[in-house]
């Protein structure tokens, strides 16, 4: 996560065994211009030159009545990141202060990644949240097998228990729940479609897990996703290289609704010297969406940060796209998907299914597309980073709110860190 860190250094210290209960840092959070609920945090340590790799650490937030402790979490790397949860409400102009010192606060994970013969399972307070597949899906029974595939987001669920994402679909068999792959491409001047599996022209398969996390603050996982071109010629060979890191944060609520958020990164780079094309066109990329079949024209709604609704969005341009529905059981639960600033061309245009799509049911499909309007040209030695935040709810929406959420995730508070 990027965020403005400013470190303090009081004075240097030598790489020496600290006490249990030693001060590490102070760290001081300003809310700044906007309003903040719940928000994830993190900072980097790196700068603090301390060891780490064997420590146990605690964070304490310093308030009126006292030290309060707080769930953290480390994310060991070349820089280092503590993460927290800014809980509760923090108005626009507030700072909230903090103290890292070494020791442990007796939590248990609240966030575990578990693996599984065909998927990585994101278990959130002992239920499971998203499921990410790693094994080959195959198709139903009669089939045909070219629309096999593996690295896809299936079942994405609500915190009250409500299915939100379709594999498979029988009007879409190339449907996989969330995921993200390039429709027409051009490589070596040669036409490749990873989108449209039915072509036969390439596909998108897992590749590795990178890592894991199980923690007090998120549980997630970065995973290798290879897109193989097919017959380049006579072979079939990785054109483009994906790092997907998904992360689900330990939050219950917020706003009053049933709540939880999940941030979303695609880092895409070329398997080989050549560069990729990603062609402009209405579908690919980004991050796409096929909704539950529960959801259709008569019971889900679109609203975009434009107050565009679904039968104005697709091809607009839009900061966050609030995509929800009802259920039978009589129950209601969307998602937000919001796009960062970062992004190529945010805000970002985005593809929605027009209210009369699949024979007049209307069945829901979003994306953001960022190559909606111009091609992409991915270079030789590049990384292109497209991030998105997935707020997932209960209940309804409202256009406030949901801008709130956003400028919460695209300006994020600022953050000091004063070594003691």
């Amino acid at each position: 996560m990027q965020r403005s860190i400013s470190v303090i250094i009081g004075f240097l210290v030598s790489l020496h065994l600290f006490s249990q209960d030693e001060i590490i840092a102070r760290i001081e959070v300003s809310s700044g211009a906007y309003l903040r609920y719940n928000t994830p945090l993190s900072a980097d340590l790196s700068p603090l030159a301390i060891p780490l790799n064997d420590s146990t650490l605690s964070l304490y937030e310093l308030t009126e009545a006292g030290r309060v402790p707080v769930n953290c979490q480390l994310e060991h790397g070349s820089h280092p990141r503590l993460w927290w949860i800014l809980d509760g409400i923090t108005e626009a102009g507030q700072t909230r202060t903090y103290q890292l010192q070494y020791g442990s606060i007796n939590y248990e994970n609240q966030l575990q990644a578990v693996i599984t013969d065909s998927d990585l399972n994101i278990i959130k307070s002992g239920s499971k949240v998203l499921g990410y597949r790693h094994a080959i899906n195959y198709p139903p029974e009669g089939v045909a097998l070219i629309y096999k595939r593996s690295g896809y987001i299936h079942p994405l669920l609500a915190p009250g228990g409500n299915i939100l994402t379709r594999i498979n679909p029988p009007d879409h068999y190339h449907h996989y729940g969330i995921w993200n792959p390039w429709a027409k491409t051009h490589f070596r001047e040669q036409e490749i479609d990873f989108w449209n599996l039915n072509l036969g022209q390439g596909t998108v398969r897992f590749g590795a897990f990178i890592s894991t996390s199980s923690g007090k603050v998120f549980g997630g996982f970065k995973a290798l996703q290879e897109h193989i071109a097919f017959n380049i010629p006579g072979e079939n060979k990785i054109v483009i290289n994906e790092v997907l890191d998904t992360r689900v944060y330990n939050i219950d609520s917020c706003y009053g609704k049933a709540a939880y958020m999940v941030d979303y990164t695609s880092v895409l780079s070329c398997a080989t010297n050549d560069e990729v094309i990603l062609d402009a066109y209405r579908y690919g990329g980004g991050i796409g969406f096929r909704a539950t079949e529960e959801w259709t024209n008569t019971n889900s709604r679109v609203l975009t940060s434009e107050g565009k609704t679904r039968e104005e969005a697709d091809a607009s341009f839009g900061r966050w796209v609030d995509v929800s529905g009802n259920y039978q059981n009589g129950t209601r639960s969307g998602i937000i998907f919001m796009s960062s600033p970062a992004n190529r061309r945010h805000p970002e245009s985005m593809r929605v299914w027009p209210v009369d799509s699949n024979n007049g049911r209307g069945d829901m499909y979003f994306e953001f597309c960022p190559t909606r309007h111009e091609p992409w040209v991915l270079k030789p030695g590049n990384e292109y980073s497209q991030r998105y935040r997935l707020f997932i709810y209960d209940g309804t929406m409202d256009k406030e709110t949901a801008e709130s959420l956003w400028t919460d995730f695209a300006w994020p508070p600022d953050i000091t860190i004063i070594k003691q």
